[in-house]
């Protein structure tokens, strides 16, 4: 049960990722990074990106949930660039999966 609940998690999350470009005009080149953050870094994210797209996840599924959306984006667009910092994984504190583009800066 928990499985589909995550997966319809990264479902959701990658249809407002997809929105999300479409609406912004994303270019061909143009694509998500994600992340795993905290609080605080979420926020200087957004004051350093924009769009970003960011959802708050129990830290429980954090890691199974960036590798289900990884996964979609990689098979929606092969060019799209994925970052994970394995040493914030044991960081308790990591609560949002992030997406932003780091070509559009605010």
């Amino acid at each position: 049960m928990a499985n589909k609940i995550v997966d319809f998690q990264a479902k959701v999350y990658v249809y407002d990722l997809n929105n999300c470009a479409r609406e912004f005009g994303f270019k061909d080149d143009e694509g998500w990074e994600l992340s795993l953050a905290t609080q605080d870094e979420r926020k200087a994210l957004e004051k350093k990106y924009y769009p970003i797209v960011s959802t708050k996840v129990l830290p429980e599924i954090l890691v199974e949930l960036f590798g289900l959306v990884k996964d979609k984006l990689v098979q929606a667009r092969s060019n799209i660039q994925n970052k994970l910092d394995t040493g914030n994984q044991a960081n308790s504190n990591m609560q949002y999966l992030v997406a932003f583009n780091p070509k559009r800066y605010r």
